[in-house]
């Protein structure tokens, strides 16, 4: 996700996107620990997502 798309959502929707990230990135880690993921960057890029949204939020 784009830094210029995540500053365009308002303040709920950028709440709700990160509870999402979050729920979607422990299925992720789950998955990684039972057998390991086809593309292991995807845990990483969702990380850097959920931080880069959180930091957007908090300058809100």
């Amino acid at each position: 996700m784009k830094t210029a798309e995540i500053k365009d959502m308002s303040v709920q929707d950028l709440q709700e996107r990160i509870a999402a990230e979050k729920a979607r990135l422990a299925t992720m880690k789950v998955q990684h620990a039972v057998s390991p993921v086809e593309n292991p960057s995807e845990i990483k890029k969702t990380r850097r997502d959920i931080a880069r949204m959180m930091t957007i939020l908090r300058q809100k």
